[in-house]
């Protein structure tokens, strides 16, 4: 027998093609014919749960009936689920700013049949599956894709005990920082720290690590990674915190970085398990797979809760290493001012209804919490304070958002503009790619205005010193950007 041979028997493509096969091989050896197994086989897959019961040859098939069973119980709960697909309503925050696709991409979403409401944040553009800076409300399911790849992915802001004078105007102290920095935080896809310079934190003993294969085999990666950010837009900055309601002023450490390759694969894994347990009927549906869901009572969409909040827990940690150590190098004193998530999924109530609040680059803005929301490396960030609208869900935009790919901005941009204004802005810049250069986001102030009914700005920072990932020099990539060492606009 072989796979055709299986499939011909009405069995669905994937892992339990190889299964069906395996179980057919293993009764071969045992004795039984290919007409008798396939027999065998055509029982189990027209009633999985008594099509062998009794049966001697139990043993050899019990995997793929619990398999099928699995398999036809998310046919009949989407069965159930269909009188609420389709779409619905939700509302839009900074229409005019958001391209199209991105709103025809959260159109979509909603017509999920697990979805019960939605909205769409100013800074949104289009994502894989749900856009960033969608916030989508479901009944008892997760959805990988609507949490994102890089799970957990936060902001931090602390306060430092530096004077603002000295900060601005000390030469020597501004090299210090920028020494501390370079020395202390680690930049890139893959960026690591050596075995003897390695950060610890509690959250490396938490048992969870070892509840699975992917966080199991992922956790020494973890370990390096911990108190490192990636590529793209994480960085650490140092700035001025200006108090919206006062004259009070700080200099303030802000990061933005997730939960590193672990958060990137236990993503992966969960989408193509989502994926997998799809009915055959909308397996072949873009919509369907690329927001595959998993059911929250359910073994996987248990485990995926369970790892997806270990991601939170470890890009928390995250953040604590990178300004504790920053901070410990140069003998500060620091206390932390905010820190959110986003790209996360929350359990809430809305509307009398217990659902699960998936925010892709979106910031939690219930009443009295607070947040931040970041624009550039050469515009203001917001810390924030949330206003606990319900028809955003109490949500509001992660950051600025961007109005071109990185392509496009690559291919747009060349240092020599940028380096100027940079000068003229007197912000000293640590290494980036031109995929980040500001004019590839929307205006912030924009983005901030728009959603003057989600949240209240309680201050605002502006960034003087900003580390971001260098350009790839892989060979036959074109240099489009500051290498990672550092080198100042001055």
């Amino acid at each position: 027998m072989n796979g055709n041979d299986i499939k011909e028997l009405g069995f669905p493509d994937g892992k339990m093609i190889g299964v069906a096969l395996r179980a057919a091989k293993d009764g071969i050896r045992l004795g039984y014919d290919e007409e008798d197994i396939k027999m065998a086989l055509q029982r189990l897959i027209e009633e999985p749960e008594k099509g062998l019961l009794n049966d001697s040859r139990e043993h050899i098939y019990g995997e793929l009936a619990d398999m099928l069973i699995e398999s036809q119980r998310y046919q009949k709960e989407y069965d159930k689920l269909m009188v609420n697909a389709g779409p619905k309503d939700f509302k839009i925050w900074g229409e005019e700013g958001i391209e199209s696709s991105a709103i025809v991409q959260m159109k979509e979403s909603m017509s999920l049949p697990i979805v019960a409401t939605g909205a769409l944040m100013p800074d949104a553009h289009l994502g894989y599956g749900l856009p960033i800076g969608g916030v989508l409300a479901t009944r008892n399911a997760i959805i990988p894709n609507a949490v994102g790849v890089d799970i957990a992915c936060r902001m931090k802001m602390t306060a430092t005990n530096i004077s603002v004078d000295d900060f601005l105007n000390d030469k020597e102290l501004r090299e210090r920082i920028k020494t501390a920095i370079m020395e202390e935080t680690a930049f890139g896809t893959g960026a690591c720290f050596s075995h003897e310079d390695q950060r610890d934190d509690d959250v490396m003993s938490d048992s969870l690590w070892h509840h699975n294969d992917i966080l199991r085999e992922g956790k020494s990666k973890a370990r390096e990674q911990l108190g490192s950010s990636g590529g793209g837009n994480h960085f650490v900055e140092f700035g001025v915190l200006k108090s919206a309601n006062s004259d009070t002023e700080y200099v303030a450490i802000l990061s933005h970085s997730g939960s590193r390759g672990i958060g990137h694969s236990v993503a992966s894994h969960y989408h193509k398990v989502a994926v997998s347990l799809l009915p055959d009927s909308i397996q072949d549906n873009p919509v369907y797979k690329n927001l595959a869901w998993l059911y929250l009572d359910s073994d996987e969409g248990q485990e995926y809760w369970d790892a997806m909040n270990l991601m939170g827990r470890y890009a928390s940690a995250n953040h604590t290493a990178i300004h504790n150590k920053i901070a410990e190098n140069l003998g500060l004193d620091i206390w932390t001012i905010a820190e959110n998530h986003h790209n996360f999924a929350w359990k809430e109530n809305h509307n009398g209804e217990d659902l699960i609040v998936h925010r892709k680059g979106a910031t939690p803005a219930y009443t009295h919490n607070k947040g931040i929301i970041p624009g550039t490396m050469a515009d203001s960030c917001f810390v924030v304070i949330g206003k606990g609208n319900p028809e955003s869900l109490r949500s509001a935009s992660h950051g600025a958002g961007r109005t071109m790919s990185r392509t496009e901005a690559k291919n747009k941009f060349n240092w020599e503009e940028w380096k100027k204004i940079l000068k003229e802005k007197k912000i000293d810049l640590l290494g980036a790619g031109l995929d980040e250069m500001p004019g590839a986001y929307k205006n912030i102030h924009d983005v901030m205005d728009a959603q003057k009914d989600l949240v209240e700005i309680l201050g605002e920072f502006m960034p003087s010193i900003v580390r971001m990932a260098g350009a790839s020099k892989r060979p036959g990539k074109k240099n489009v950007g500051i290498e990672e060492t550092l080198c100042t606009t001055e």
